[in-house]
């Protein structure tokens, strides 16, 4: 649903006291960011978990070698209240050799990421952990550290590294799995640079409204829509004036990529994830409201405009 020519202000260039699109909206952006006491805590947690492991692997006690935040943090479209902050971390290739010898386990990459949890088991006694799936969770109060274990990976052909990396994969018996966290990171970086910033902007968006309104849509999914959807927004790299109609355009590109033959591809590996439809209901619902609001805030009517968006967005979207 794009947006024609000719906008109007709707009380965008107002001087008066009551709250225009402009202010709402930057002023909701700043009220997902992190405080600086949330991420001075989610800095001091994920280094200590990589110096943990830099420890024991390497034998230094480094918080910030041979790892790479990836996730939100890795891509800095993080928001509070804080989530997990996602860590891969990469292995001696002497570790792949010694659990590639290891012919009577029945699930290496099981066994990798058990003996992963060993090693931080070891600093932090008292702090519950998992290992699952591909990941070691180590769930402090105020955050959970997700750990990737991982092994860059080598061309067989040529020799040195390709930039991507081997992660587990437990299920099924085992396996291992191409990731490239390298080139999602860009992948947001460039269309954020080419959005003016509007790219982080939408994604924080729509990661509140994911946990505002309990979509079954995973938020990696949601990441690569938004850089879909903004690529061909003819309104892409304007201010935070055009934020109502940028968040209504979005959930409507949203319910036309519903469907259970639909799917996102992943930069780097070209791997495709279905995106269901689970979730469309959420995103009709949540066009609709917003088509309200954005005839509120044309009709310079602040109030109502902002209970429409909280019905999206939640609290941290303000009234006046």
């Amino acid at each position: 649903m794009a947006s024609g020519a000719g906008r109007g202000t709707g009380g965008r260039m107002s001087t008066f006291t009551k709250m225009t699109t402009w202010s709402r909206f930057r002023q909701f952006g700043s009220n997902l960011m992190l405080t600086e006491d949330q991420r001075a805590d989610g800095r001091t947690k994920h280094s200590g978990v990589r110096s943990c492991l830099n420890q024991w692997y390497y034998g230094v006690s480094s918080g910030a070698s041979n790892s790479l935040l990836v996730g939100s943090w890795g891509k800095s479209t993080e928001i509070r209240p804080p989530r997990d902050i996602d860590v891969l971390f990469v292995l001696p290739d002497s570790v792949y050799t010694r659990f590639e010898a290891r012919p009577w386990d029945a699930n290496k990459q099981s066994e990798l990421l058990q003996e992963v949890k060993r090693v931080l088991s070891a600093s932090y006694p008292r702090t519950e952990m998992r290992g699952d799936g591909q990941v070691v969770v180590v769930s402090f109060d105020s955050y959970a550290v997700e750990v990737v274990p991982a092994f860059e990976e080598r061309d067989p052909l040529f020799g040195g590294t390709t930039g991507r990396y081997r992660i587990c994969n437990t299920k099924d018996g085992g396996s291992y799995k191409v990731t490239d966290p390298k080139a999602e990171i860009a992948h947001v970086r460039k269309s954020d640079e080419k959005t003016n910033g509007n790219t982080r902007a939408l994604i924080r968006m729509a990661k509140k409204w994911q946990e505002h309104c309990n979509v079954p849509l995973k938020s990696f999914c949601l990441e690569l829509l938004a850089v879909e959807f903004l690529d061909g927004w003819s309104h892409a790299d304007k201010s935070e004036v055009y934020y109502d109609w940028m968040s209504r355009d979005f959930f409507a590109h949203l319910v036309t990529r519903a469907g259970w033959l639909s799917w996102v591809t992943v930069p780097g590996t070209g791997e495709w994830i279905g995106l269901g439809s689970e979730w469309k209901s959420r995103a009709e619902s949540a066009h609709a409201r917003a088509v309200k609001a954005c005839g509120y805030e044309r009709d310079e009517d602040p109030v109502l405009a902002g209970l429409e968006w909280r019905k999206i967005f939640g609290d941290d979207m303000p009234l006046a």
